[in-house]
């Protein structure tokens, strides 16, 4: 179980934060400089170097959005330069990518990031830039939503690569796709010219993933442990019905892979910060504004809940909580992890993204009359960044081009490198690690400073 500080203060974050983005800036220009485009897209290091892996490109809105963050953090222009240009480049097939889930990562850390940066003014404002950046997310939002598979009345989803049938846990972080298309005015046009609310696929969407995905501890089957998550539900789309969870990543359907847990965790509370924002009438047809934000706060809390209890004290997660190696590892839960463990990984980036959650979530009940509960998510989230922001989890040596060490990608496949001397993948980095490692230090760097709240639609 993690061991919340709750002394923590984020000032006193500020100089790991500082040293984050000191390396990040030298290990985001060494990459830049010697990667060819034509390889496909960085996804994660094998002895501190980065290479692709053809499986989706889902990583690239990841490669030139952590330039924008560091710009953010730094205010050096030459990050400006590279991820602006690098948008133009290399971003407009993955807006019109009939074929992914994965919206939400690649286009809205990139296009969603210079939006916001010129909406805080932090760039100069360009009308015809910032159409730019608009006309990409609000066609990005509505390819997105175009994925998808309606189960009945009010109940669908965006189906992942796999296929109409499956339901992937990741994909409630692509919803942000949807909100910022929707919060720009767009919507997606079906046949007969029928208008589809892009708002209504997106509380579909996390409707039937909270129903299928998240358990809550209320005897749906024998493995119901409130907080937990599957990774994959698959439905039968001849009539619609619930058929089983599924695993890609993970050790298995019952068991819970963390960074599944990780994006739900991430998920549902920046979807709470966008969802407060809007009108009440806007949620008429889903039993009112209150009954939806009620839903989502549920699963936030219950997944926040879960990663706490079911974590080592430092706030690492091991790859899934019931990978069959941890029972090797004694009581694991009652002190920090071990990455150079015999038996299994740990992931790092699955840290990252759940801290984030933490912090939103916490943030947001402070703000809605639970004090205690939200300092208890927030101290969590600094104490989760105070491990990921220090060695053996921050990435310190100059040619490494990692960020943020000890991140795994597909444990079952074996795609992740296992050093010589060691028996489990460590040491290594992702694009997702190290992206959402710099968001979190931008994120808790703007609490700790008293600068604009970043959020994901900050550019609306």
């Amino acid at each position: 179980m993690i061991q919340i500080d709750s002394t923590l203060q984020p000032t006193a974050l500020e100089p790991a934060l500082a040293q984050v983005f000191d390396l990040a800036a030298g290990k985001i220009r060494r990459l830049q400089a010697r990667w060819d485009a034509a390889k496909g897209t960085p996804v994660f290091t094998v002895q501190g170097a980065y290479t692709s892996r053809g499986w989706t490109e889902w990583t690239q809105g990841f490669q030139f959005g952590a330039a924008l963050l560091q710009f953010d953090a730094a205010d050096d222009e030459e990050f400006l330069t590279l991820g602006r240009r690098a948008t133009v480049d290399h971003m407009a097939p993955h807006i019109t990518h009939v074929g992914v889930h994965d919206h939400g990562f690649n286009n809205v850390s990139t296009y969603g990031n210079l939006l916001r940066l010129m909406k805080e003014g932090r760039i100069a404002a360009n009308e015809w830039e910032r159409n730019f950046y608009e006309l990409a997310l609000k066609a990005t939002g509505a390819v997105q939503a175009a994925r998808w598979t309606q189960l009945e009345p009010g109940l669908g989803y965006v189906y992942s690569f796999n296929g109409p049938h499956s339901l992937f846990a990741d994909t409630i972080r692509s919803m942000r796709a949807l909100a910022v298309s929707h919060g720009l005015g767009h919507r997606l046009m079906g046949e007969m010219d029928r208008a589809i609310s892009l708002l209504d696929r997106l509380l579909q969407h996390a409707g039937t993933t909270a129903r299928y995905n998240v358990y809550f501890g209320t005897g749906r089957d024998s493995y119901d442990v409130r907080g937990r998550t599957a990774h994959e539900s698959i439905f039968n789309l001849n009539d619609g019905a619930y058929r089983c969870p599924s695993s890609q990543q993970g050790y298995s359907p019952f068991t819970t892979w963390t960074r599944g847990l990780a994006w739900i965790l991430c998920g549902y509370p920046e979807q709470l910060e966008f969802l407060e924002t809007l009108p009440a009438a806007e949620f008429e047809a889903f039993g009112g504004k209150a009954a939806v934000l009620a839903r989502f706060l549920e699963v936030a809390q219950a997944v926040a809940d879960f990663y706490i209890e079911q974590t080592p004290t430092d706030g690492v997660p091991y790859w899934d909580t019931g990978a069959p190696g941890l029972a090797q590892l004694g009581d694991y839960l009652d002190r920090p992890a071990e990455p150079f463990n015999a038996h299994e990984p740990v992931d790092s980036s699955a840290a990252a993204i759940s801290a984030q959650g933490l912090l939103r979530l916490g943030k947001y009940l402070a703000e809605h009359g639970d004090a205690g509960a939200g300092a208890r998510y927030m101290q969590a989230g600094f104490t989760v960044a105070r491990t990921l922001f220090t060695e053996p989890y921050l990435s310190t040596d100059p040619a490494h081009e990692g960020i943020l060490l000890h991140s795994v990608y597909h444990r079952p496949n074996g795609w992740d490198y296992v050093p010589p001397g060691q028996s489990i993948p460590c040491g290594e980095s992702s694009m997702w690690g190290d992206y959402h490692a710099l968001e979190l230090a931008l994120l808790i760097r703007r609490i700790a400073k008293n600068q604009p709240y970043y959020t994901f639609f900050g550019g609306l």
